[in-house]
């Protein structure tokens, strides 16, 4: 590149990387995230995937959607579907890797890294498309939870892996606790490390009264998007 910054792209698998991160016990800001990854870089491109269930008065997705197409961030969306599960939830699903492989392919001659955020093992061919085009590929996803997010398929085929734990305090959205200090997850063995008896037991991340509303926070428990299809 002959000294020149690389030339970034920045793929958010919404769905994957909100699932991730809850399992991980903790809430992305999306501006420290898109400032973590742009830094040293020129980047060209920060895609952001989400199905939003366009039927409903109030989607959760659409707060953080809203905010992200308003924040130099390129939104890409579709109707999601709707279904109620095996307890009788309602749950809404949608698919997205379509998306992302048409976005990635078209830009892939103008970029010189790719950052993947997902763990869907499904990427992987589309991984290996990108690298025969000289494109670098990193996937971010987190393999500290049960079972592991990051399926082994994509984690052999990227050219770097990143966890998420890894990377939790550049890019958390970090909320006062009654200390004063932030929540940060755990970083030395993963999420179900537990302390010395004798240290005082780390506060749930959800305990207490709910943190302020922000980008990214959609707690929502009806919100389930997967990478399985529903006919």
């Amino acid at each position: 590149m002959n000294g020149m910054m690389p030339r970034r792209a920045l793929f958010i698998d919404g769905s994957n990387l909100y699932a991730a991160a809850k399992n991980l016990g903790f809430d992305i800001d999306y501006r420290k995230l898109r400032y973590f990854f742009e830094s040293g870089s020129w980047l060209l491109r920060a895609y952001y995937y989400t199905a939003i269930a366009d039927d409903q008065e109030y989607s959760p997705v659409r707060p953080l959607a809203d905010w992200l197409d308003y924040n130099g961030f390129t939104l890409v969306s579709k109707p999601a579907k709707e279904f109620t599960d095996a307890m009788g939830r309602r749950r809404i699903r949608g698919n997205m890797d379509v998306e992302i492989a048409v976005d990635a392919l078209a830009i892939a001659d103008r970029i010189d890294h790719m950052i993947l955020m997902s763990g869907d093992g499904d990427f992987r061919r589309l991984i290996e498309a990108m690298q025969a085009k000289g494109v670098r590929v990193t996937v971010v996803s987190t393999i500290r939870t049960s079972p592991p997010m990051a399926a082994d398929e994509i984690r052999r085929q990227a050219d770097e892996f990143l966890d998420l734990l890894d990377i939790a305090p550049e890019i958390e959205r970090r909320m006062p606790d009654q200390g004063g200090r932030a929540e940060r997850p755990d970083r030395r063995r993963g999420p179900d490390f537990e302390e010395e008896d004798e240290t005082p037991p780390r506060r749930p991340a959800r305990e207490g009264a709910p943190p302020l509303r922000g980008p990214g926070d959609y707690r929502d428990p009806t919100y389930f998007d997967d990478d399985d299809d529903v006919d």
